[in-house]
């Protein structure tokens, strides 16, 4: 079997996915049940609630990208990042999806510097308002300073409909952007 069953029943091939396959619909709810760090957070942490805190940080031009920088986890599930380093396969399945993705939604598949320095910002604010209380230091935050904003968790409701909503916004404000 190449395949896993979406949310709404259609199939979605791992193997050979096509940029048709990929819906807004199936990244909103996935994303939205997707725990971030592996479920380690004290509270539940939804990926989609940390799309929109990482498109909240970048310029409008980059926040659709920055809403999707995390769309394959809601094909492929997520990986820790230790985890990822160990096997190399993994990242070749994200970046086709990746690729699909880009396609799908007509944005350039490398994601600009504000996006990557966005990111680390969540994880900065997410490790000291999400995770259990550690002194190492993360070398990837290493001169990176978090949000002043706490971050409250929505459930995965909240974060589904949310998510969902400001993706179809962002949709819609570049749909009429290429068209002008």
């Amino acid at each position: 079997m190449n395949w896993i069953l979406t949310s709404t029943g259609k199939r979605f091939d791992l193997f050979e996915p096509d940029a048709g396959m990929i819906d807004p619909r199936y990244i909103s709810h996935s994303l939205a049940h997707l725990c971030r760090f592996n479920g380690h957070t004290r509270e539940f942490y939804s990926a989609a609630q940390h799309s929109c805190i990482v498109a909240e940080l970048v310029p409008e031009e980059h926040k659709l990208a920055a809403l999707l920088h995390d769309a394959p986890k809601a094909y492929l599930g997520d990986l820790t990042r230790p985890l990822k380093q160990w096997i190399p396969a993994y990242q070749g399945f994200e970046d086709v999806v990746w690729a699909r993705v880009c396609e799908r939604f007509d944005i350039a598949p490398e994601l600009p510097t504000c996006i990557h320095q966005a990111d680390l910002i969540a994880l900065d604010t997410e490790r000291r308002d999400l995770m259990p209380t550690e002194p190492a230091i993360w070398d990837c935050l290493v001169g990176i300073e978090p949000m002043v904003e706490t971050i409250r968790p929505w459930s995965a409701a909240e974060a589904r409909n949310t998510y969902h909503q400001r993706l179809m916004d962002q949709l819609a404000i570049e749909h009429r952007r290429k068209a002008a």
